[in-house]
Formats: C-alpha cells, sequence, structure tokens
C-alpha cells in the first residue's frame, strides 16, 4: 500500500522508520520530511499545516493511508478532510483533537467525568486571573489555552511571575489566538510520566511508558521546551500504576468522547503526574510524542502499520502489540539558544561515526541538505540521538558516546538524561 506521513521532525522520521519496515507498506511518501526522512522515504515539499495541498497529493498519488504526526493539521481537521475524499487516516477528528487544541476543554472533560486533574479555573479577563492567582498563592500553573508549540506552559513559582504570564497571553499577545484565554491550575507535585494509547473510538490499547525532559538545561533548570530528550520504559509506572492509569484515565477519557459526541480515534497522549495521591492528568496531546517517539518506536517488536489501520478502521480489540524487553533513550541535540532565537543553517559533521554502532539510532528533527549535499541544521531541536541498552544506564552511555562523535558547534545538549530511572536501577 502507498503511505503518507505527514511532518518533518524526529517524531516523524521515527515512523517513518518504523512504517517503512513494514511488509504492508510499497511506497512511503512523507511532507514535508527533512534530510533523515529522505533516507526512508520519498520527501514532499508540502507542509504540514497545507491542509489543501496535502489532500491535493494524496488525491492525485492514490495513497491508501496517511499517518498525521503533529498536532497542527489535526486541529485545522485534515483527517476530516482526507476520510470525507474516500482517503483512510491515523489521527483524530478536529472536534476530537480538541483534547489538545483547547486545555480549558480538556479540563472541563476532566471535571464532568471525574478524571483525575489539578483544580482549575478559565480566564478571558487579566485582572479576574490575576486575583485568582493572589487567592491561591505560589507555586502556580498558567496555561495558554490553545497551541503554543509546546511553550505555552508556566510552571510559576512566584505570584508576579504567574501574573506577568497572564499579562503575556491575554495583553501581550504572546501566543497569538491561543492565549486568548487562560488556564490557572494548581501545581502538581510528584514525578511526570507520558503514556500512550491507541484508540478506535471505543478501544484503548495502552503503549510502553516513556518519560521525558521538558527543562532546556541539566538538572531540569530553565524553561520548558518541547523536550530534550526521553527514555522507555519509565521505572515509575509499575503494573499496579499501568492499570490505575488505563482504567481512571485512559479509559474513562474514550467513553467521555464518546459521550460528547466526539469519539476519539487515533493516539492519545498522557502526560501525568504520579503524586502521592496517585497519578493525575496535566494535559492531553493528541498525536505520538516527540522525543518519546524516539524510544518507543526502537522498543517496539510488532508491525505498527496495521495497529493505525486498525484505530482507523475501529477494530483495535482484535489487536495487540509486543515491545522488546531492552531499553532506550535519546538525547535532543539542539541548537545553540533554543528555546529562544538561534541561528539556522550552521553544519553538522560526523553522523556516519556516530550511528557506526548497531545500538544506536540518529533521528533528524531540524535538518536539511546544502547546495554540495553537506547536512544543515534548520530547526531548534535539530537531531535525536537514540540507544539501546538491557538498561536505561546503557541505553544512556550508549547515546551519549555517539553524542560526542557528532562534529556540530552550533549545537547543544542536556548531559542528565535518564537521570530519574538510573537512579532507581542503582
Amino acid at each position: 500500500m502507498k503511505v503518507l506521513v505527514v511532518g518533518s521532525g524526529g517524531r516523524e522520521h521515527a515512523l517513518c522508520w518504523t512504517i517503512a519496515a513494514s511488509p504492508l507498506c510499497d511506497e512511503l511518501y512523507c511532507a514535508p520530511g527533512n534530510a533523515g526522512i529522505a533516507e526512508e522515504a520519498e520527501c514532499v515539499d508540502i507542509g504540514a499545516g497545507d491542509v489543501d495541498g496535502l489532500l491535493a497529493f494524496a488525491q492525485e498519488n492514490a495513497i491508501d493511508f496517511v499517518v498525521v504526526g503533529p498536532e497542527g493539521p489535526l486541529v485545522l481537521g485534515l483527517v476530516d478532510r482526507l476520510e470525507a475524499a474516500g482517503i483512510k487516516a491515523f489521527g483524530p477528528s478536529a472536534a476530537a483533537a480538541e483534547l489538545e487544541g483547547s486545555k480549558g476543554f480538556t479540563k472541563d472533560l476532566c471535571r464532568k467525568y471525574d478524571i483525575p486533574t489539578a483544580a482549575y479555573e478559565r480566564f478571558t479577563d487579566a485582572g479576574a486571573a490575576k486575583a485568582y492567582i493572589a487567592a491561591q498563592g505560589a507555586p502556580i500553573v498558567v496555561k495558554a489555552d490553545g497551541l503554543a508549540a509546546g511553550k505555552g506552559v508556566t510552571v510559576a513559582e512566584s505570584v508576579e511571575e504567574a501574573q506577568q504570564a497572564v499579562e503575556d497571553c491575554l495583553l501581550g499577545g504572546r501566543f497569538g489566538e491561543a492565549g486568548n484565554e487562560v488556564v490557572v491550575e494548581a501545581c502538581l507535585v510528584g514525578e511526570e510520566v507520558s503514556v500512550f494509547a491507541l484508540s478506535d473510538g471505543k478501544t484503548a490499547l495502552t503503549l510502553a511508558s516513556a518519560q521525558d525532559h521538558k527543562a532546556v538545561f541539566d538538572g531540569d533548570k530553565g524553561p520548558n521546551t518541547g523536550g530534550m530528550g526521553a527514555y522507555s520504559p519509565a521505572p515509575v509506572m509499575t503494573e499496579a500504576l499501568a492499570a490505575e492509569v488505563d482504567e481512571r484515565i485512559i479509559r474513562r477519557t474514550i467513553e467521555a468522547m464518546a459521550a460528547e459526541g466526539k469519539p476519539y480515534k487515533g493516539v492519545l497522549y498522557a502526560g501525568l503526574m504520579i503524586t502521592q495521591d496517585g497519578p493525575e492528568l496535566i494535559e492531553y496531546n493528541v498525536r505520538f510524542g516527540d522525543p518519546e517517539s524516539q524510544v518507543l518506536m526502537p522498543r517496539l517488536m510488532s508491525d505498527l502499520l496495521p495497529a493505525l489501520i486498525a484505530s482507523a478502521d475501529g477494530v483495535l480489540d482484535s489487536l495487540d502489540l509486543r515491545w522488546y524487553d531492552e531499553a532506550a533513550l535519546t538525547v535532543v541535540m539542539a541548537s545553540k539558544g533554543y528555546p529562544g532565537d538561534y541561528e539556522k543553517g550552521t553544519l553538522i559533521e560526523g553522523l556516519e561515526a556516530a550511528g557506526s554502532d548497531d545500538n544506536v539510532l540518529i533521528f533528524h528533527a531540524g535538518t536539511a541538505r546544502g547546495a554540495n549535499g553537506e547536512l544543515l541544521a534548520t530547526g531548534g531541536r535539530v537531531l535525536n540521538v537514540t540507544g539501546r541498552g538491557a538498561t536505561v544506564e546503557e541505553a544512556q552511555l550508549r547515546a551519549y558516546a555517539a553524542v560526542d562523535k557528532v562534529e556540530w558547534e552550533g549545537g547543544f545538549c542536556r548531559r542528565d538524561i535518564g537521570w530519574r530511572a538510573i537512579g532507581r536501577e542503582s
């Protein structure tokens, strides 16, 4: 079959790497892709947000199945448009994608259906939001309601910081329309973990766990990013805890969305905080995680493509997935200055040496080829260097050994990815 993957990041490279290995996939395209994805699929120069262009390409090239990577085109209704044209697609409808498109929608859903999450209120008036913050005290969390590329959340250590975040959103227009409303919520204390589940609107199939590192610097310091590294499995996710998450959060959400007339198909990504009172939902994403996909896909023993098709077809209850016991850990190499301003077009060398270990995979996120075929950094998060091993520590050693072979003056990375898991292993 002909498969089109939409997106250009490390997540999409990991998906293309996995799907390309499926015996069901005869031809693989990616729009727009990147320099690494070009080694797995034919890259098509159509932006992930160009719904009309993607639909036209899928029709003109008789694409059998479309896998949508990022949240933007999902919220814009790409899956709805494809399915209306008779093209099968993996991902939620625009209505169901509101789980990520509006944090306020998700919080209200949790309140209505008794899904554990932090106490909160929604605001469009800055004065009312600031008064609420003053009454609640700090630490407290301020979130832009809409999509803000992973940068719309402020975990404020003081009332003043939280009130400034409100002003930035509601008065300063920092996130455009995405910040026209804010959610102000209690600051959960505990350990974060990411849980993914495939859904066909009725059935949920939970995947392996992973743990992301959001802060830009070692020791979880500095501003939040889209993710500076991840590992899988997450030791904090015991069997008992996984069962509780599955029952009280994942399945309850799938049932709630069906009851709301917005059946959820696709992958549901639950960002959780494991608190002293149990697991609580921080937020939902409506797509595979990035960089979590870069550790989940290497651990997947089963063929992913039939599972994605089963999700779209509503027959997920007939399927199961198997996972390798080994751990995987990925280190994000980012352009200096990220998540703020950074230089584009810097030269990257040494990837052949870095990837020479069979237990190392390098997924590209923000790369392109120059006029002479040289590899250039084009984004904030640029490379995902993934190591595999019997333990998280072994995977970490392999990943950083590969990182040290990458020659890139314009890049940097955290040096402590996986520290929590390694502490537990020790």
